[in-house]
């Protein structure tokens, strides 16, 4: 999972937008186009499927075709959580807020704050990120979310690219990834409840999520350091993070060696 340390570009210290060339024109163009059209053409024929979502049993309706494009609902509308009398899928451990994410990714190629491209400057943001004038509802950024499942606050794209990976949806893995790179101010709490909630819900093979937190970790490691949150966390242990975040700081001392050594040889 680990090279020898981190390039640039992985790493997320304040969360800043992510540099220029890691953006490829195919990406870009591919982005585009599926936000301006849904994934299934404009005709949508199949029959509705009713799925009931979380503790509360929220109530969520979507084409058969629609969900299909996921390879887990694919199987679920041929497997035990599906009832053929009344088109309904039970998902009692999915969170209503983050299938909802989903939906809207699968009908129009994004979610909610949608990911623009700003010509002018050649970067990428975030829908509305910048206007300071506009309050609630779908008109501010929220990066987090109240998670039920794990009785805490959680950001958003974490959830929505942990479930992406249980639903199959590998783009929606990468545009989660990209919106959480463009977030800052977040509070060590929520950063460290999230990592862990990223190595509970991604398989050890994963080496973009997890990569992402250890590398936003050693950037900003003297904040981290000082925290009494990272403290007791590392205390509590109970996660695969706390080996990996040494195993990386270990890479990354490593290669500040091989530089020193390189312009005055010397051994430490």
């Amino acid at each position: 999972m680990f090279k020898r340390s981190f390039h640039s570009r992985d790493r997320a210290g304040k969360a800043v937008r992510p540099s220029k060339r890691s953006y490829r024109e195919h990406t870009r163009v591919k982005l585009q186009q599926s936000v301006d059209s849904p994934p299934v053409g404009s005709t949508l024929t199949s029959p509705i499927i009713t799925l009931i979502v979380g503790r509360d049993q929220r109530l969520f309706a979507a084409h058969e075709d629609v969900l299909s494009l996921s390879p887990f609902f694919s199987a679920a509308l041929k497997g035990q959580f599906y009832e053929s009398a009344t088109k309904r899928v039970d998902l009692p451990d999915e969170e209503p807020e983050i299938l909802s994410c989903v939906l809207e990714y699968l009908y129009k190629g994004d979610y909610y704050p949608r990911l623009l491209h700003n010509k002018r400057r050649n970067s990428w943001e975030l829908e509305d990120a910048q206007d300071p004038n506009t309050f609630g509802g779908r008109g501010s950024i929220e990066s987090t979310i109240n998670h039920t499942g794990v009785g805490g606050v959680l950001l958003k794209d974490t959830a929505i690219y942990c479930t992406a990976e249980k639903f199959g949806l590998d783009e929606l893995k990468r545009l989660a990834l990209r919106k959480q790179g463009l977030q800052s101010g977040i509070q060590i709490d929520v950063i460290l409840r999230s990592a862990r909630f990223a190595y509970d819900n991604t398989p050890d093979t994963d080496s973009r999520l997890r990569a992402h937190y250890l590398a936003l970790i050693i950037r900003s490691r003297k904040t981290f350091k000082r925290s009494g949150t990272m403290q007791t966390e590392m205390e509590i242990g109970g996660s695969k993070l706390f080996f990996d975040l040494f195993v990386a700081m270990c890479n990354h001392v490593d290669d500040i060696v091989d530089i020193t050594n390189n312009r005055s040889p010397r051994s430490i």
